[in-house]
């Protein structure tokens, strides 16, 4: 199931690509529906919140009538930064599932742990690396586009 849910995160990953934005998708899902989506806007709505995980979070929020999120599981193509992993924490998902790692801002397993710090009054269950490989891919053609626009850009 968590292939199923992780290729639904990356379906949303690919709108935001489909945009101009960085390709990061999220779905929550409870009792093996999804309830909740989100993608990348921040360019689009000129949001430094906007980041999929967030958008997710309140798309489920509105749908369940809660922010109270117990009983969900969080899909994300990439780990959560640290604003994503205490929204994470705050709405008291259950559990976090990830596709790639991002050692410049990861904040679950990466550069700190913020879903799991025991100082926190909940905790998530986190299973890391399901899709990485397409998670990462995706990453890696939306940047490696940016580089040849960029170049392209300065040639002129």
């Amino acid at each position: 199931m968590d292939r199923y849910f992780m290729q639904q995160a990356l379906l949303e990953a690919k709108k935001a690509l489909d945009i101009g934005e960085v390709p990061i998708g999220a779905v929550v899902v409870r009792n093996g529906e999804i309830i909740g989506r989100g993608f990348n806007q921040r360019e689009s709505l000129c949001d430094p919140t906007a980041h999929a995980e967030l958008v997710a979070i309140r798309d489920a929020a509105r749908n369940l009538g809660t922010w109270r999120l117990t009983g969900t599981h969080l899909y994300v193509t990439l780990e959560p930064c640290p604003m994503c992993a205490g929204a994470i924490v705050n709405s008291r998902l259950d559990e976090l599932v990830f596709g790639a790692s991002d050692p410049k801002a990861g904040a679950v397993t990466s550069l700190m742990n913020i879903v799991q710090d025991k100082r926190l009054n909940h905790n998530v269950q986190v299973i890391a690396g399901i899709c990485e490989e397409e998670s990462r891919k995706l990453l890696q053609v939306f940047f490696q586009a940016m580089r040849v626009r960029a170049k392209s850009n300065k040639e002129r």
